[in-house]
């Protein structure tokens, strides 16, 4: 009975198909008919950023499965194509970060305060170019560099003047910092320990993502080999000192911002994750004890649909390779949970205003394929740093979405649109077919090294500019519906003075403070480098020492060396 039942089924199952398939034809037919004889279509062919191919309508039949179960599930459920948590955003909105960092501390610290007062709900840090690659403000090579593209932080009295009046117990603090993870941590864990408040409270995330970094962004300074023990060194400590902080922020972010498609930065950052999980594992820890603390960082760019469906694929990928190939047994484990900042390649110089339209754009993408965290652009930032008027419309832009739209009212809601579960299909078999690739080559870090990420991601960007040089791909005020150019009234600018006054700071620092006592913390240092302890408990030691940031990546460069790209 069961059997004829079920056959039943199948049959009326075939049959239901076939008459969709029928109608689909009859359908195309008479739209090709009608476009011919009224209005032709825009364009020959309509592709998404990656060059998947997209459809006049998408059907049932365009989707490459039809297990309902299996491969959507129900939020905060494997595979967690619909969400990272059952309730989503009706249990709470996602963190509304503003990324900002500029000039000495002190600046930045009031940048900070002027965001809470205007609802953002946690922090995230900019840091300068010389603090990025282990170099104090005073360096030759910092020259010029101090404070311009963030906030310059050499010594501890500088992370203390960073989060003054902020208590770090109840702020969550991202920082994007990578090469010089290791140390900027140790300084806010010194912070918060200063304002009385436990390690164990800290919430937060660091970047800490180095293999991005020679891929895609080049803030690097040891060869991978030395990179990766640091960032294992960190996912431990932060097991057993900081279990509410995420060791890592695993970052497609950089990767598009350098050119990838969608598919390409969601294959290569997922490449990314499964190197730094391998090892983990082989400095002898279990995946169940790190992995819940492991967080992304995606781009949200401009193709509204594709974007969404990259992050609900990314999700469902790492649900799997999770479970499937390195045997997470907490469910937990198995959640890719990611902060999402809007697209600033997109941004243009030409008609700032429009980059409000594309940032809202963005951010809606992101929220729609369940952002954890979110930071959203200012108009103004393919000029300079951002105004203050600038970042308060990027932040409202935030709030109108989540208070006025009605989207986070229900989880997913565009789960089940043919189109969406299509291309999330699609962006999905992409990435597996990138991640085979790698995996043959010997994983992401011999990847990285062969320069097959890099090549990839440079043909990706060549073949985008060509296309908006030659006028295939619209960009609205630069090679269409461009207008005379009105000057811009008002831009932020970093005062030479900054750079004077933190050089100023740093020597009466040096001038303070018991030398002897730095640079011997700073040997200790060295000696945990070169032997196997972990590194972070003397990093620690010799920062409330008063051993500067570049001191101490001086001291890892002399035994690490630095890396240099082929």
């Amino acid at each position: 009975m069961k059997i004829k039942s079920a056959n039943k089924h199948r049959s009326a199952g075939a049959n239901s198909e076939a008459k969709l398939r029928s109608r689909m034809r009859r359908w195309e037919a008479g739209a090709l008919k009608n476009s011919l004889a009224r209005l032709p279509e825009r364009r020959a062919r309509f592709a998404s950023d990656s060059g998947t191919e997209i459809k006049r309508l998408y059907t049932p039949l365009d989707l490459r499965k039809n297990d309902y179960l299996r491969d959507l599930g129900f939020p905060g459920e494997p595979p967690f194509t619909r969400g990272a948590q059952p309730t989503m955003y009706r249990g709470r909105f996602w963190t509304m970060r503003q990324y900002a960092g500029f000039g000495t501390a002190r600046e930045t610290n009031l940048r900070y305060r002027y965001l809470l007062k205007h609802g953002q709900t946690g922090l995230s840090v900019a840091f300068d170019l010389p603090t990025q690659i282990g170099y104090d403000s005073d360096h030759a090579l910092a020259e010029g560099e101090v404070g311009k593209v963030g906030v310059a932080i050499s010594t501890l009295q500088d992370a203390e003047e960073l989060f003054r009046g902020i208590p770090l117990d109840k702020v969550s603090t991202s920082m994007t910092i990578n090469s010089t993870a290791a140390v900027l941590l140790a300084m806010y864990i010194a912070v918060a320990e200063k304002q009385g408040v436990r390690t164990e409270a800290l919430q937060g995330t660091i970047q800490n993502d180095i293999l991005k970094e020679y891929a895609a962004r080049g803030t690097y300074i040891y060869p991978p080999g030395a990179s990766m023990r640091i960032i294992t060194d960190i996912f431990d400590f932060c097991r057993r000192r900081l279990p509410r902080f995420n060791p890592i922020s695993i970052s497609g972010y950089h990767i598009r911002e350098a050119g990838s498609s969608a598919v390409q930065e969601a294959a290569f950052t997922i490449a990314n994750g499964i190197a730094y999980v391998e090892a983990a594992l082989k400095a002898g820890m279990d995946v169940d004890e790190f992995a819940s603390r492991l967080s992304f960082f995606f781009n949200a760019h401009n193709n509204f649909l594709e974007e969404t469906a990259k992050f609900r694929a990314a999700r469902r990928l790492w649900g799997r390779i999770m479970s499937e190939r390195f045997r997470a047994r907490d469910p937990k484990s198995c959640v890719l949970r990611f902060h999402a900042q809007t697209a600033g390649c997109t941004l243009t110089a030409q008609q700032p205003d429009n980059n409000i339209v594309r940032v809202a754009v963005q951010a809606m993408a992101a929220v729609m394929g369940g952002a954890q965290s979110l930071h959203t652009n200012s108009r103004d930032e393919a000029l300079a740093l951002p105004t203050e008027d600038s970042v308060r419309i990027a932040l409202r832009t935030q709030q109108i979405i989540a208070h006025e739209s009605g989207v986070a009212d229900t989880v997913d809601p565009l789960a089940g649109s043919y189109a969406v579960e299509a291309l999330t299909d699609e962006i999905e078999a992409g990435a597996r077919k990138y991640l085979k690739k790698i995996d043959s080559m010997g994983g992401a870090v011999k990847a990285i090294e062969a320069g097959y990420m890099q090549a990839e991601i440079a043909d990706s960007a060549y073949r985008h500019q060509l296309a908006v040089e030659k006028g295939g791909r619209v960009v609205v005020g630069v090679n269409r519906f461009e207008t005379a150019e009105q000057p811009v009234n008002k831009v932020l600018r970093v005062s030479p003075a900054l750079e004077r006054e933190q050089r100023r700071k740093l020597a009466a620092f040096r001038k303070k403070r018991n030398s002897r006592k730095a640079l011997e913390a700073v040997e200790k240092v060295r000696d945990a480098a070169a032997g196997t302890d972990n590194v972070m408990p003397p990093i620690l030691e010799a920062v409330k020492a008063g051993a500067t940031l570049g001191e101490i990546s001086d001291a890892l460069r002399q035994l690490f060396g630095e890396h240099r790209e082929i």
